[in-house]
Parts: structure tokens; sequence; C-alpha cells
């Protein structure tokens, strides 16, 4: 993706990249902690994105006003912590608002345990298995192939022979233990099971596809349990895949929003 491809005579083909250059989307972003920023995707989700900081004040939008498309991102409070980050009802409330509004809508982490509880299911705080930290292989189920984000994503994985998994990085102790009904289980790691899901127009990751390695370092730093030069050392041959798999979904999740923008026929 990013190049334009010839066609047949008379014609180019422009690459979703390139027309989303041409014809930036606008996506709503949750930001819900100060150090839980859209990182590598802050290029990768287009110029015209509008960033909600619900902690420094900022005001949630209505489901009405959300543009194309909404991405939630991780924090470092839980998913039920209301009276450390009193905005999060608000938020639990909108992406619930935003899936039965048919909004493409992308959880990250915490928001993702967020999106699973606006919908139904439940988050265990400081699940038994402990944090899971650093290089992470996400194991997809058969489904993910067909799911419009993740699709391209295991179907690479699919395709390297071995059983289809990814490498990303994570950084989280609470889990989704129950996921909405109706919901689709698509990928699990080594420690917890519910690794993605999509629930309507809403996908799920508790893995954080938008985290660089000088991310990871930081949040690793504020926590005791995590042996920071270890996880980095673990995780460093596998950057360029890493940030692969970041970029694949990056791109994947704006086709769909410019699919959904295309079927609507009008702009949010």
């Amino acid at each position: 993706m990013g190049t334009v491809c010839t066609g047949p005579p008379g014609g180019e083909y422009l690459s979703a990249v390139n027309q989303q250059l041409l014809d930036p989307v606008r996506i709503t972003v949750v930001q819900n902690s100060p150090d839980v920023t859209l990182d590598a995707f802050a290029v990768r989700l287009g110029p015209d994105v509008r960033l909600v900081r619900p902690f420094d004040g900022d005001a949630l939008p209505a489901a009405t006003d959300l543009g194309d498309g909404l991405v939630v991102l991780g924090g470092q409070m839980s998913a039920y912590a209301d009276d450390v980050a009193p905005w999060l009802p608000a938020l639990r409330d909108l992406l619930a608002a935003a899936v039965f509004s048919d909004v493409p809508t992308l959880g990250i982490c915490l928001g993702a345990q967020l999106l699973a509880v606006a919908g139904g299911g439940k988050v265990q705080v400081a699940a038994p298995p402990g944090r899971e930290a650093g290089l992470t292989r996400v194991f997809w189920k058969a489904g993910a192939e067909g799911d419009p984000v993740l699709g391209p994503i295991a179907r690479a994985a699919a395709g390297t022979g071995k059983r289809a998994r990814s490498f990303t990085v994570s950084m989280h102790a609470d889990a989704i233990i129950d996921l909405p009904e109706g919901a689709s289980w698509l990928g699990m790691s080594d420690m917890y099971p519910y690794q993605a899901f999509r629930h309507g127009s809403a996908l799920g990751v508790q893995f954080h596809p938008e985290a660089t390695l000088a991310t990871i370092r930081g949040w690793a730093d504020q926590h005791d349990d995590v042996d920071t030069t270890n996880i980095l050392a673990d995780a460093a041959p596998f950057e360029g895949e890493v940030l692969e798999t970041g970029r694949l979904l990056a791109e994947s999740f704006l086709a769909v929003v410019h699919d959904d923008v295309a079927r609507r026929g009008v702009r949010a």
C-alpha cells in the first residue's frame, strides 16, 4: 500500500493510503491518560484526527458528533475506575452508542475493555495470570481472516506456514473475561484469551498496535513488576514485525472508515 498502481490503459488506481491523503476521514480519538498517546498512529490515522483528552477537561462528543470513526486508547486506570476517571461512564455509553449506530470503532487495551463492558461483557481487575508486558504473540482464530480490519494481518500471518500468529506489544494487568453477547472472538495470546474481538462495527484489541518500543520502555519503567531491560531485549529482534502489525491494522481500519463513508454517501 502507499503506491500508485497502473491499471488498464487510460486509468490509474490509487491505493487506499493515497486516497486517504486526497480525501481524509475525520476520526475522533479519546485519550484517557497523558502517557498513553496515539504514538505511531498519530501519522497513520491521517491529518483530520480530533483528539479528545477528558483527563484534561475535554468533554466527550455526542454519538452524533464523532465524525467518520472512533478510536478509544488505553489508560492507566481500570475499566471500572469511575472514581478515578469520572468520564468513564459516559465513554462506555459512547462506545455502546457507536456500535448501535454502526460507527467504525477501534478500542485499544483499556478501550477494548471499556468496549467489552459497554456491551455487557466483564473485565477482571488484576487478573491472576499477572501483567502481560512487552512482546506478545497473538494467535488468530479462524474468523480473523474474514474480519475487515484484522483480515490483512491474519492472512499475512497464515502465509508464514506456521500457526497463524503476529507479533505485537502489550502492557496490561486487567483482562477481559467475558465478551459481549454475540461478539466474535478473533485472537488470543499465550497469557490471555481475549486479545481481539469484534462487537458489531467495533473492534477491540487488548494489545497496543500503536505503540513503539520507546513507548513500551516508558510504560515498563512505571511498574515494579516489569523488568524493562529484559522485555526490551526480548522485543528488539521483532521490532520490525511489531511495527508492521501496527501499520497493517491502522491502514485496514482507515480503509473500513473510508468504505463506510462511501456506503453512507454522506459525511458525518
